[in-house]
């Protein structure tokens, strides 16, 4: 039995090493492996901000249902029994619990008066009955209403005409993948006033 030659020997080894450099049967496993986990951030991104935009769009709708319930009892607006307290009550109701008991927090305030704040399904009475009565010139921004003092109902404000509002403000926390990446907000807050006089 004949032994190769060494020159023989090299040149097989080296045309395997040559072979091994030009196969391509592990580079699509290699590239998937190097681009596998941007992919998956990726994709966690995409969930979170739909979930974001989801909790947005269901606050929006709660919000909506609040108001349309001042809407519909803004005869409620006074300081009789069954005015500003129960319709702050309702509506704290109705905007809390829409998508699911507890689902949402917040506040809804009628005519700097009569108050309902709420959280975890349940709700909390506070502020004065007998400002229902009275009209303000409401300035600021969501969030940071001021109610100034009582005025006349009609007269001239500086930016608008004293009348009654109810304000109805809604908060719904996040929890997003990428909490700790300050990616999106912790939570989602929506703001809303409704002219009723």
């Amino acid at each position: 039995m004949m032994q190769p030659s060494r020159p023989a020997a090299g040149r097989r080894c080296l045309a395997r090493l040559a072979a091994l450099w030009h196969a391509r049967c592990g580079v699509a496993a290699v590239e998937f492996a190097m681009m596998a986990p941007v992919l998956v951030i990726l994709f966690i991104g995409i969930i979170d901000c739909a979930q974001a935009f989801l909790v947005e769009m269901k606050l929006a709708s709660a919000i909506a249902a609040g108001a349309q319930n001042v809407v519909n009892n803004t005869s409620n607006v006074n300081s009789g029994t069954n005015g500003g307290v129960l319709l702050a009550a309702n509506t704290a109701g109705i905007v809390g619990n829409t998508n699911g008991t507890g689902w949402a927090s917040g506040s809804v305030v009628v005519n700097n008066g009569p108050t309902s704040t709420f959280a975890h399904g349940t709700a909390t009475a506070s502020g004065t009955a007998s400002n229902a009565d009275s009209c303000y010139c409401l300035s600021g921004s969501p969030g940071s209403w001021t109610w100034g003092n009582p005025v006349t109902c009609g007269s001239a404000c500086a930016t608008s005409i004293a009348g009654k509002f109810v304000t109805i403000t809604a908060t719904r926390t996040l929890t997003p993948f990428f909490s700790h990446y300050f990616i999106l907000p912790a939570s989602i807050t929506q703001h809303i006033v409704v002219e009723v006089q």
